[in-house]
């Protein structure tokens, strides 16, 4: 089964070939699955600083920059040119991450950042996408491609079973009235299956586009319920879109409850993704409980 990463690869490649707008920009992590024998490929070796300076560079001649690497790499190390040769610039780029919240812990803290969207909000004019799906990330890279906007797309090695459709705005999957739940990415499975297991007569929402946040998708799926509850399962920091959910229902009396790696505590242990998972009430049979306990509350 193809991944998301090899999905990614084997799509920047493909557009390396139709394209001359796109070039590449890495610092080691995964250059040798790009043709380094390209003109518009650019490895900076490890320099992570540097990767996000080069493709500002880039991105101001007319070209359209792709930078790579892990999650905390590519966001959090290099954050402030970030904001000043991308955002302050005013170009675009297209960012693709890999890692997460946790997705290798084998290699410990360096390589998880849970905070990485949070990150991308205290900056303008970036659109971010959450696949649950490999087949999901080539028409979201494509078009991301396209354009001329700031693109952050953030992979994992954690899918859902199937795809879903990937437009802007939220695609209803479950209809129900005692609450919505809006599932991100890949956390649409466990959700779907927390819902069942406790019996809940919920609507579920799937977001593979979390910015822009589509409002009136999430106030239209309210309307349609009893009670105004709402829950959002990301696979990042807790309440990272709660913000833009109180923006959203600010005329509507409501309750709202965040799900993601848990803010009070960092986990010291490697284990496996799954151990991280269950730790942060992340798993079908912590979802489980936060339905039980918010829904029916």
């Amino acid at each position: 089964m193809t991944t998301m990463r090899q999905a990614f690869v084997r799509t920047v490649n493909e557009e390396l070939d139709r394209d001359p707008r796109v070039a590449v920009v890495t610092a080691v992590i995964s250059s040798n699955e790009f043709p380094q024998e390209h003109e518009r490929v650019i490895d900076v070796g490890i320099r992570e600083q540097t990767m996000v300076g080069v493709a500002g560079g880039l991105a101001l001649t007319g070209l359209r920059p792709v930078v790579h690497s892990y999650a905390p790499f590519l966001v959090e190390r290099p954050y402030e040119q970030i904001k000043l040769d991308i955002g302050h610039q005013d170009v675009g780029a297209v960012f693709v991450s890999i890692g997460g919240s946790y997705d290798d812990p084998v290699w410990g803290r360096t390589h998880q950042s849970p905070g990485d969207v949070a990150l991308f909000d205290t900056l303008p004019g970036w659109t971010v996408h959450v696949p649950g799906h490999a087949d999901e990330v080539t028409p979201l890279l494509r078009q991301a491609l396209k354009d001329d906007n700031r693109v952050y797309i953030r992979l994992s090695l954690h899918e859902n079973a199937q795809a879903h459709p990937v437009g802007e705005g939220f695609t209803e999957l479950r209809h129900g009235k005692r609450g919505v739940v809006v599932a991100v990415g890949p956390m649409l499975d466990r959700v779907l299956k927390a819902v069942e297991s406790e019996n809940a007569d919920l609507t579920v929402l799937y977001a593979a586009t979390v910015r822009p946040f589509d409002s009136d998708g999430l106030r239209k799926a309210v309307e349609e319920t009893d009670h105004a509850d709402i829950m959002v399962v990301e696979p990042y920091l807790e309440g990272t879109s709660a913000h833009l959910v109180s923006v959203a229902m600010q005329q509507i009396p409501h309750r709202l409850r965040c799900v993601g790696v848990k803010r009070h505590a960092e986990l010291r242990n490697y284990g496996t993704a799954e151990d991280h998972d269950a730790a942060h009430d992340l798993d079908v049979v912590g979802l489980g409980g936060a339905v039980r306990s918010f829904f029916r509350g």
